[in-house]
């Protein structure tokens, strides 16, 4: 926002320089980007007096001008603009000034060979408008020839360009900013009184009423009808503090609705009563808020013919659309130079339905920036009343009748108590930088605290005991949406009190910082897997409607983001086509992400890593054939993995999951408890995606993964030393019925081994002739070693006729060996 210093200055006393006000504004939390020194402007540039201005006797578009200046000869200016004439008051350059808006030094010169000692300037070479269509003719009363035309035009200020943040609507208005200003610098506020109207009784026939449909976006609506206005151009004071506050002056009506929406933050709006009641073709009207129906239009001040949607709040009369609610105005209904009766708006709009409303037309106004921040509703009716001064002292009119609709009794107050507790302050904010002379009080004292706080606007009521200082604190009414909690208040004593004046000094005493062990063990997941080979992926969790328990968004922004993603695998397969289909080859990768669910009425939600695996029909050459990726290869990479992070994962079959091959998927657990799946994808699903028939994906539960990691000295890793003793190596072969698993088989032999045992390997596996129906023949390498010494077979063949024994036994097999 745009700060006049001179308006502000008549709203609170200071007398510091513009720097200074910047340097405290800023370090208060209002950044100043830029400081204006308006009166640069008009350096060099005089009130002078045109005394003749006769025809250029060489060029048949310029005069040439005798301009008094207030000194014993006139000076002789060739002058350009067809308004030049004698006897009229004009700015003049006189030589040696510097107009910054056209970069251009004055110097003496000579126009198709006559002198010209200055130059007569326009509003636009002042830098005051864009264009001009002559020079600028004062008119005085009691003009002082030769004086400085800044104070003329509204040049001698200093426009400060702040910028506030989005807690703090109260600072959009220049009594906010003054209301600021006092607090920080301890200067009296001198807040413009405002008389109250008188309004004619209310008759029962009256030609407005009130109607608000929508009373959740328009809590207060007060529509006041003026009558008999006068429309014309705004004085001189009113149109430079607009334009110093980059606001176009339009005429008086429309002018005084946008100074005061710059004077107390509150925008209003004016309707043509008239046109409006043309419009209807009733002369009883019916004001109204709701949101817009389908195929409704309205065409706006901008002269944009817009189409309306359902998130878009109107004010309408007798339920025909006239304007945007708080962004608007609609261009049928305007005021003009024919406007005689006028219809004042002053409303409370809810933010949120102000930046849905403005968003789905993509307009952003003075007026919906206000709105969107939410306005002070207790001073909603102090500043429609200052309007209506305005409008009557300098347009004329007569009020005539005021509506007012509010949903609450209590609503045009809103207040809020706060406790504020002085332990707490100090031990928020620590100890202040203090002088010599007050070394004893290194903290906050009351007296400090109540005056920051009164200086607000606060009202305080203090209780003391000898533990505490607790002060109950009333938050004014235009500070209500910004101070809802004990830390905006001690926020609010510290940026007042000055940040700089705290001390700095860091905790005595200070840790290393450290990774939890949760972080720690993602890590080493993410470590793993890269190792593998498999690229970490990111991937939206939104995805299309369609699955079952899936969470639907409330808003989607598009239809293929409507939903939750209630798995990862689908995603790893639409990135795996993709990058096929994109000529980039195969993608191994893996992703840990958010998985979403319904579980009856409740909403779930888990962590999960999943991957995807496949060599595009390629791998290692076995017998001079390229062979193609088989289950057991890729659920090697998997247990790679799991062998990095010294984690026994156990498979069982598994069928479930129709992504999958019901013949060659697996469960995962890992100490009794589920992790996951892994398996070959469904041929029908490869078939319909185009895909190699060698794509093998699994997902894991992250929390089970990361919970057994992060469990007992998991993480700490202890090595031991190899053995320098060769292996004794023993292979057993044996048929076993098809539905015991591998896994078991390796249990049993392990149980029945002992320590002896340093590993087993299964080195093959038939099936076919020779071999029992629903059986197959495998075989297994088992090496067994010690640390101290060379085993003999007296150690070893006892150890493998248990083995051998535990097998038949228990799994019931048919040995071969």
């Amino acid at each position: 926002m745009r700060i006049s210093l001179n308006w502000l200055r008549e709203l609170v006393d200071i007398n510091i320089t513009p720097e200074e006000l910047a340097e405290t504004l800023t370090m208060a939390g209002f950044e100043v980007e830029e400081i204006e020194d308006r009166s640069t402007w008009s350096a060099g540039v005089v009130l002078g007096k045109i005394l003749e201005a006769n025809k250029h006797p060489n060029a048949d578009k310029l005069q040439v001008c005798q301009v008094d200046i207030g000194k014993p000869d006139p000076l002789n200016i060739v002058c350009g603009a067809s308004n030049a004439k004698a006897d009229i008051y004009v700015a003049v350059a006189t030589v040696g000034a510097y107009l910054a808006a056209i970069d251009l030094k004055i110097k003496k010169s000579k126009l198709r060979g006559v002198p010209s000692e200055g130059m007569i300037c326009s509003l636009s070479e002042l830098g005051l408008t864009k264009d001009s269509e002559g020079i600028h003719i004062f008119d005085l009363e009691k003009p002082k020839l030769g004086s400085d035309v800044g104070p003329l035009l509204g040049l001698d200020d200093v426009i400060l360009d702040l910028t506030t943040t989005a807690n703090r609507a109260d600072a959009l208005s220049m009594i906010g900013v003054a209301r600021e200003v006092a607090a920080l610098t301890g200067a009296s506020l001198r807040i413009p009184d405002v008389s109250e109207v008188i309004i004619p009784k209310q008759d029962s026939n009256s030609s407005l009423k009130i109607d608000i449909s929508e009373s959740a976006a328009c809590p207060i609506y007060i529509g006041t009808v003026i009558e008999g206005v006068k429309i014309g151009p705004s004085p001189e004071w009113l149109k430079q503090r607009l334009e110093a506050t980059g606001i176009r002056a339009i005429n008086n009506v429309v002018d005084i609705t946008n100074y005061i929406l710059l004077e107390w933050g509150q925008p209003l709006h004016g309707f043509d009563k008239d046109k409006i009641q043309a419009l209807t073709g009733e002369k009883l009207l019916t004001i109204g808020v709701r949101y817009a129906k389908l195929d409704e239009y309205l065409v706006t001040l901008d002269s944009q013919k817009r189409t309306l949607e359902a998130e878009t709040l109107l004010i309408t009369a007798n339920d025909k659309p006239v304007a945007f609610a708080g962004v608007m105005g609609g261009e049928e209904t305007e005021v003009d130079d024919n406007t005689t009766n006028l219809l004042l708006e002053a409303a409370i709009f809810a933010p949120i339905a102000i930046r849905r409303s403005a968003r789905t037309q993509g307009l952003r106004t003075e007026a919906s920036t206000r709105f969107e921040r939410g306005v002070n509703q207790a001073e909603l009716a102090l500043a429609c009343r200052r309007a209506i001064h305005l409008i009557t002292d300098l347009a004329g009119g007569k009020v005539t009748h005021q509506e007012t609709f509010t949903t609450k009794a209590d609503s045009i107050t809103a207040s809020r108590e706060l406790s504020l507790r002085l332990d707490r302050i100090n031990e928020i904010l620590g100890p202040l930088k203090r002088g010599e002379d007050n070394l004893n009080e290194s903290f906050l004292q009351p007296e400090e605290v109540e005056g920051i706080l009164t200086s607000l606007g606060c009202e305080l009521s203090k209780t003391e005991t000898k533990e505490a200082v607790v002060w109950n604190v009333t938050v004014p009414p235009y500070r209500y949406r910004d101070l809802e909690r004990e830390i905006d208040l001690i926020e609010e004593v510290a940026r007042l009190y000055g940040y700089d004046n705290f001390c700095e000094t860091l905790p005595s005493k200070s840790a290393a910082g450290y990774l939890p062990p949760e972080q720690l063990a993602l890590r080493s997941l993410r470590v793993a897997f890269r190792g593998a080979g498999l690229t970490e992926l990111m991937q939206y969790s939104l995805v299309k409607q369609g699955g079952e328990n899936q969470i639907a968004i409330a808003n989607p922004l598009f239809v293929e983001y409507s939903a939750l993603r209630t798995e990862l695998l689908t995603g790893l397969i639409d990135a795996f086509q993709y990058n096929l289909e994109q000529g980039n080859g195969v993608l191994n990768g893996f992703e840990i992400g958010r998985i979403f669910w319904k579980d009856s009425e409740k909403f779930q939600e888990a962590e999960a890593i999943a991957g995807i695996i496949s060599n595009g029909a390629k791998s290692w050459t076995r017998g001079g054939k390229e062979q193609p990726l088989s289950w057991f290869e890729a659920k090697g990479i998997l247990e790679q993995v799991f062998e990095r992070l010294y984690l026994t994962v156990e498979y069982k079959a598994n069928s479930e999951n129709s992504l999958l091959h019901p013949g060659r998927t697996a469960s995962l657990w890992l100490q009794g408890k589920y992790l996951g799946i892994f398996g070959q994808l469904h041929p029908q699903l490869r078939q319909e995606r185009e895909l190699p028939d060698e794509v093998y994906v699994f997902q894991l539960d992250l929390t089970v993964l990361v919970s057994v990691m992060t469990q007992g000295n998991i993480v700490r890793r202890k090595f031991s030393g190899y053995s320098t003793f060769p292996p004794a190596d023993r292979d057993i072969a044996f048929f076993v019925p098809v539905e015991v698993s591998v896994d078991e088989i390796k249990q049993v032999i392990s149980q029945a081994a002992g320590k002896l045992l340093e590993s087993i390997e299964l080195f093959d596996e038939y099936r076919g002739e020779n071999v029992p129906e629903g059986e197959r023949s495998l075989a297994f390498r088992l090496v067994y070693r010690v640390s101290d010494r060379t085993l003999t077979d007296a150690d070893v063949d006892p150890v493998q006729q248990k083995v051998r024994d535990a097998l038949v036994d228990k799994l019931k097999v048919n040995l071969r060996s």
